[in-house]
């Protein structure tokens, strides 16, 4: 508990309770209670993936229409998250925090048990909403009980769940499904949340400094933001399929988000106790950090979603052989996590920082270096040092984020970084999706222009192909049938092409975020006043 600063009968400021308050449980433990909870949540974003044809089997629904199961969480999260500063201030962090995981835990059991579609959905976005506020709390709990000598290591605890939990998410998520059905992908989460409460109950406690009873709800600033994040969540997840602004709901619906943002950073500006005090935005660390964790997410998410297809789609992995392939990522970020936290107090971070960015270049130009004839080995040894490289970003860059920030600004900061690092995911995850189709359509248009009478190589390679088919199919239908290998080996070739182009941008996205670091002001860590 904090103690009074010496003065006549004054009441604590905050800065005093700020500089003085320190947790009773051991930070540890307290680092376990709040990261078990948020574990599961990262995990649940894509350990669902794989699922998705079982459930739109099972509930009778279209490829198209199972996807909802994952935009509808990704929705309902992306709102509740920015405001999680403003429900710990109202409600009290660790109520917030124990009320999430109830509705998080609950909804899966939900979840699990749904017998349609639309059950499923509203399931889904009510478990969004619980699972929203878990990521910024538990990096705002780590922050805070940490001191900051030893926030490196808090960070590098928070890395091992938001970056080892996707990778090991759909290679989970296939096991479970496969073994034994799609529902027990979300009645896992019973036993986790429940022990998730417990510790929480009994490890985590709010500072003085979060309890600020009796604000305003700043409902317009609330409406402004769902709209906002809403629309454009739809149009990252569905633009590909309605082929973007081609498509008038696109249209209308980008209008429509760019006006609710514009409402909303002047609403919050301007009013007296925003949802999301954007403020925080005059300190430099933390702006540019914003800035490189929105790209990192682009970059980590974008690799994510890459590689699983490449491997099924063209090299013809299984589902369990393509997440044995990407699993080994979870290994090298887990043991780059473990050393990263040592060394960001020894090390200047913006050293590391360029590092791993340094490192996540250097594994997206071997990605562009995969031909169809790849041994998995070498994906696996890819995919480690792509892993690896991933803490080496996120802990020096979450941690000089935050340095000079005060104590009772880290809540509010950590919902914006996180939705930020979420909203660069769906970016990435959108860009490299559009990247592929258009960069598949375009060496096709390539290729094809090769592949005509004219052309030697393919005069001989028909020749070939009709001569060996001749014995099995006949003179007659050994041409056409040649001609239609000839096709798919040319489809193959050109999906090859644009899925290596895609590596190279992620390599390039990489490499120009290694000057962005020098952006960042070097100082002390702060823990009290107003924002610079």
């Amino acid at each position: 508990m904090a103690t009074r600063p010496p003065g006549a009968g004054r009441d604590p400021t905050p800065s005093a309770l700020t500089s003085e308050w320190q947790p009773g449980a051991n930070p540890w433990l307290i680092a376990i209670s709040v990261m078990l909870a948020t574990f599961m949540e990262v995990l649940d974003t894509s350990v669902a993936n794989v699922s998705l044809p079982h459930i739109g089997g099972s509930l009778a629904a279209t490829p198209e229409e199972a996807t909802w199961v994952l935009t509808s969480y990704l929705i309902s999260n992306a709102v509740i998250l920015p405001t999680t500063a403003w429900l710990a201030g109202t409600f009290g962090r660790k109520r917030v925090l124990i009320v999430c995981i109830v509705i998080f835990t609950a909804a899966s059991a939900v979840c699990g048990a749904a017998t349609s579609l639309g059950m499923l959905i509203v399931a889904r976005i009510v478990q969004g909403v619980g699972g929203g506020a878990l990521q910024p709390i538990a990096q705002a709990v780590l922050l805070e009980s940490f001191p900051p000598a030893r926030r490196g290591q808090a960070m590098a605890f928070f890395a091992m769940g938001i970056i080892v939990a996707p990778i090991l998410g759909p290679t989970l998520g296939g096991f479970i499904t496969d073994e034994y059905s799609w529902r027990w992908v979300f009645y896992i989460n019973l036993p986790v949340g429940a022990v998730a409460v417990l510790m929480a109950q009994a490890f985590v406690e709010d500072p003085p400094y979060i309890a600020r009873a009796g604000r305003g709800v700043d409902y317009i600033g609330f409406a402004l933001l769902a709209v906002g994040l809403g629309t454009l969540q739809l149009v990252l997840d569905k633009g590909q399929e309605d082929d973007w602004f081609a498509a008038l709901w696109i249209r209308w619906f980008v209008a429509v988000s760019v006006v609710a943002f514009v409402l909303f950073v002047v609403r919050e500006l301007l009013v007296e106790h925003p949802i999301v005090d954007l403020r925080v935005f005059r300190n430099r660390n933390f702006a540019v950090g914003t800035l490189m964790i929105t790209i990192l997410g682009m970059v980590l998410y974008g690799t994510t979603a890459m590689l699983p297809l490449f491997l099924q789609t063209l090299l013809g992995y299984t589902a369990v052989d393509a997440g044995l392939a990407v699993s080994p990522r979870g290994l090298g970020a887990l043991v780059s996590s473990i050393t990263v936290g040592r060394l960001v107090g020894l090390l200047d971070p913006r050293l590391l920082m360029m590092t791993g960015f340094g490192i996540m270049a250097a594994s997206g130009f071997l990605f562009s270096r995969m031909s169809l004839d790849v041994a998995m080995s070498n994906v696996v040894w890819t995919n480690i040092l792509n892993g690896s490289a991933n803490p080496l970003v996120f802990v020096p860059l979450s941690t000089t984020t935050m340095s000079t920030l005060r104590n009772h600004q880290i809540g509010n900061a950590v919902g914006i970084y996180n939705l930020m690092r979420n909203i660069g995911a769906s970016i990435g995850i959108a860009a490299m999706t559009t990247l592929l189709a258009r960069g598949a359509q375009h060496h096709q248009a390539i290729l094809v222009a090769h592949a005509t009478p004219y052309e030697p190589a393919y005069r001989a390679w028909l020749d070939q192909a009709t001569a060996a088919l001749s014995g099995s199919l006949g003179p007659v239908a050994a041409a056409p049938a040649a001609l239609g290998l000839l096709y798919r080996a040319l489809l193959e070739q050109a999906t090859l092409l644009a899925y290596l182009d895609n590596f190279r941008w992620i390599s390039l996205l990489a490499i120009l975020c290694c000057p962005l670091v020098l952006l960042f002001r070097k100082g002390r860590a702060r823990s009290a006043g107003p924002a610079h």
